[in-house]
């Protein structure tokens, strides 16, 4: 294992198991690509450890098809590492026009609610709550809760959970952020997503 140095050491009376044992939550914001599939890479490493993975994505469609839910739903039924268990929580993408928004809405909260469920349940190790950040901007799901349920959450659970325009409170909260800046896209220059690159 890498032996990194850390640049503070914190008075909080831990040993350095413990404190390199803790529970994270990460945070994939910005505006560059790439979000997504790094919490996806993170569910890589989480499987090959033998942990449950829990996806919850907010937002998606339930109707589109991402490679990496292909990849990770057989590597969880290989029995080879942990297990996957993929939840679709939204009807459309961000851009959806204003009159399917009610519906969203409601997705999202219940989303939010099973997430809850499984928090307290301690039902995953890692928990990838992919474009999460958006309800929490949008106002359809209460930041402030967010924060204090994930600061409250028992065990051993990790959590990321990208998108764009993450609020402030969480970034506050949150262990690792990491913005994705964007310095050139191919949509830029008028090119639509390709397979194998954006699904």
């Amino acid at each position: 294992m890498p032996q990194g140095q850390p640049s503070v050491v914190p008075d909080d009376g831990l040993t350095t198991r413990q404190r390199r044992n803790r529970p994270l939550v990460m945070v994939h914001t910005g505006v560059g690509k790439g979000k997504s599939t790094a919490a996806f890479g993170l569910a890589l490493r989480a499987w090959n450890q033998g942990w449950p993975i829990g996806v919850f994505q907010f937002v998606k469609s339930a109707k589109w098809k991402v490679g990496e839910e292909n990849a990770l739903r057989v590597l969880g039924a290989s029995g080879e590492g942990g297990s996957v268990a993929w939840h679709k929580m939204g009807e459309g993408w961000s851009w959806v026009q204003r009159d399917a928004q009610l519906d969203n809405e409601e997705k999202a909260r219940e989303g939010w609610e099973q997430v809850k469920r499984d928090l307290a349940a301690e039902t995953y190790r890692l928990y990838v709550l992919d474009e999460f950040a958006y309800p929490m901007h949008w106002g359809w799901v209460d930041t402030d809760e967010v924060v204090d349920v994930l600061r409250n959450r028992p065990g051993t659970q990790h959590v990321v959970i990208t998108g764009r325009n993450a609020p402030e409170k969480l970034l506050d909260f949150a262990d690792l952020v990491t913005d994705m800046s964007k310095v050139k896209h191919p949509m830029d220059a008028g090119q639509k997503g390709q397979r194998g690159i954006e699904w």
